[in-house]
């Protein structure tokens, strides 16, 4: 199934892979604009406004909004990240366009009545709460705030209370008026239509809206090194080690990405799982991420103990690091870490809804999404020497940074 693309005249962008087989259709609107697009005095709002969206258009209700798909067995969802706001819809092909519509209107359209949005900064700011009482989660976003010190990169995607409360109506248009416009902006589509018929109902929703993106300068997230202990109300102990790393872009991702699924990825055969969860038992939950974005990136690894289990689970990790900085992965290991990056590639595309979301996702970031043979190409083109030498950049013991919560009791 070829990957297409097309490009409206007010510079919206296109990307669809056609699924003849498939009764269900895919669309997502991807808004290069997320948390780290926020300035000082907007913190949280781009969050904020991923609910907002929903709260009423021009010709709509927040109940007309939550109920155009869901009468006809549809799903409209949206998420935010650092980097993007997503808006996405899956419905049967009978409903295409009735996707494509109501995701035009609410991004195009929206009115936020005050009274709804007073309504729902309660809303997030439960979720935020909540959140708050999830410290295996709360602390990925502290680790980010830490290594990205002073850097927009380093915001909590919710914001905290303080932030949603001091959201007006005004900041949330001004917000949309610099980053909700066409060429700022990628529809990812798949299903079974062609390239053409989506172009068509693209161009008749979205072609209408127009704007011009504010250029904004880029400035680069860096930090020193830093190890940082806090007291926490937990029964268990969540450490976090990581360093920066390549991004989105870098022609060392693939290479990083096989790195970090060999080290401690989602397969119960990692080095990390086998060794410190299997042989000793020194933890339930460990694992290892690389989260890559415009311009930076993060490798992580992340255990979550009990107390007395620290400093030995700490040190069999710098063991597999000082492992992978200086032994070069044999013929075998190195070709089953492949074998294994290849069939999580291939079973993920198995998912239409996740396979738009990347392709979405690919296309907003670099403009180019690979083949998944030219995937497999770039995998099996990997040196075990191109491996130690990232674990050497990046996974350098004496260079990595630490965030511990610690139990008071």
């Amino acid at each position: 199934m070829e990957i297409q693309t097309a490009r409206l005249s007010n510079g919206l962008r296109i990307i669809h892979q056609e699924d003849k087989n498939s009764a269900v259709y895919h669309v997502g609107l991807f808004v290069n604009a997320g948390s780290r697009h926020e300035n000082e005095s907007e913190r949280g709002i781009a969050h904020f406004l991923e609910h907002a969206l929903f709260k009423g258009t021009k010709k709509r209700k927040a109940f007309h909004i939550l109920n155009r798909l869901d009468v006809v067995g549809g799903e409209l969802n949206a998420y935010t990240t650092k980097e993007e706001t997503v808006l996405y819809a899956s419905v049967l092909n009978t409903h295409m366009e009735r996707a494509m519509e109501i995701i035009a209107d609410i991004t195009f359209n929206s009115t936020f009545p005050a009274h709804e949005l007073e309504k729902e900064k309660e809303v997030v700011i439960d979720e935020i709460l909540s959140y708050q009482d999830a410290p295996s989660e709360l602390i990925f976003e502290e680790f980010d705030n830490l290594l990205f010190e002073g850097h927009s990169l380093g915001n909590d995607i919710l914001g905290t209370e303080d932030d949603v409360r001091k959201i007006t109506r005004e900041k949330i248009q001004d917000f949309v008026k610099r980053h909700y416009v066409p060429s700022n902006m990628v529809v990812s589509s798949v299903g079974n239509f062609s390239l053409e018929q989506v172009v068509k109902k693209v161009r008749k929703h979205f072609e209408l809206f127009e704007g011009e993106m504010v250029k904004e300068t880029a400035v680069i997230a860096t930090s020193s090194r830093f190890e940082k202990a806090v007291q926490k109300e937990t029964h268990q102990a969540h450490v976090i080690i990581g360093n920066h790393a390549c991004a989105y872009a870098h022609p060392d991702k693939t290479a990083l990405v096989l790195l970090n699924n060999y080290l401690g990825g989602p397969a119960m055969n990692s080095r990390l799982n086998m060794e410190i969860r299997e042989k000793y038992g020194f933890a339930y939950n460990i694992d290892s991420s690389y989260h890559p974005y415009s311009d930076a990136g993060i490798l992580s690894i992340y255990f979550g103990t009990d107390v007395k289990n620290i400093d030995k689970t700490r040190s069999l990790i710098y063991k597999e690091l000082k492992r992978l900085c200086n032994q070069p992965l044999g013929t075998l290991k190195l070709h089953q870490a492949k074998e294994q990056l290849k069939g999580f590639i291939a079973l993920g595309m198995e998912s239409r809804s996740g396979l738009m979301l990347g392709l979405g996702k690919a296309y907003l970031m670099s403009e180019k999404v690979d083949t998944v043979q030219e995937s497999f190409d770039n995998i099996d083109s990997i040196t075990a020497s191109k491996i130690m030498e990232l674990a050497n950049k990046y996974l350098n013991y004496q260079e990595l940074s630490e965030l511990s919560y610690l139990s008071k009791a």
